[in-house]
């Protein structure tokens, strides 16, 4: 199957708008980003072709990383997607190498069934595909809804994504219509589960407290041998993390959680304070 047949033109004014996510190409939350983002511009779907929840930005090639043309309409369009047997982050990698007639004006990743917040947000493979994105230099959105916890890996046609598909396009459109400052690579946001297009926004920073708090395995499950992970619950004191932090806003205030996110990882300190001590010479 030739795989240009149904890609969006290589010469266009409009915007190119490549959409995935680690939910999988059949997932409602992926739809509802398309939907809301299909005024905006020419869009292009690559998503993995089963739930990759968890995946971070892992690069694992285990998968066979077929990419097959999926049949997708939405609203009457007809979308160009594609269904690839890879990771998150490789499936973003095998759509902006082999797939995307041009570079996309911005990356979208989501809409996740699952917050993703505080530090362990890199174990998200929402992020990680955000994270490949922005990479390429490429303005990228990672959208996640906060659903319950049944719903992360096995999803619900229950679950009520219109509010967050307003968020979606609403900062999609900031994002083709202005440049984010430099060190900005990536607008992570945060939908509260009953929150409507008229729940308010916050700017927030990651906050350093675990939101997913890992538990044991419920004691009639056998760990030696047994395929099944710790479990987990959202942390039980949100009120106790930083009040300018993405779980605080969400959690406890309630608003809409973005969050800029830089590809540099590197520490914000001064870097003469971590050379005075690396090289004060030990004490005898």
């Amino acid at each position: 199957m030739n795989l240009a047949e149904e890609r969006p033109s290589p010469t266009t004014d409009s915007p190119l708008i490549l959409i995935t996510n680690d939910d999988g190409i059949a997932s409602l939350g992926l739809r509802a980003a398309i939907q809301a983002v299909l005024p905006l511009g020419e869009l292009l779907v690559a998503a993995p072709d089963r739930q990759w929840s968890g995946a971070g930005r892992s690069f694992s090639y285990t998968p066979d990383g077929r990419i097959e043309h999926h049949r997708l309409e939405v609203d009457g369009h007809s979308i160009a997607a594609y269904r690839v047997g890879a990771s998150p982050a490789v499936t973003v990698l095998h759509a902006l190498e082999e797939l995307v007639p041009r570079t996309p004006s911005l990356v979208i990743s989501g809409i996740n069934f699952g917050e993703n917040l505080g530090n362990d947000i890199t174990h998200s493979g929402t992020i990680g595909a955000a994270l490949q994105g922005a990479s390429y230099g490429i303005p990228t959105l990672a959208v996640s809804l906060q659903t319950p916890k049944e719903t992360h890996y096995q999803h619900s046609a229950s679950v009520d994504f219109s509010g967050a598909a307003h968020f979606t396009h609403l900062f999609a459109r900031c994002l083709l219509e202005a440049s984010l400052p430099f060190d900005t690579d990536i607008l992570k946001v945060d939908v509260p589960s009953d929150a409507t297009q008229h729940t308010p926004w916050r700017l927030a920073r990651v906050s350093r407290h675990t939101y997913f708090v890992s538990l044991p395995r419920q004691e009639d499950v056998d760990p030696v041998g047994a395929r099944v992970g710790l479990d987990y619950d959202p942390i039980h004191n949100p009120e106790l993390t930083e009040p300018d932090s993405d779980i605080y806003a969400l959690a406890v205030d309630r608003v809409v959680a973005v969050t800029p996110l830089s590809i540099d990882l590197t520490s914000r300190v001064d870097p003469s304070e971590i050379e005075a001590i690396l090289r004060t010479p030990f004490s005898s």
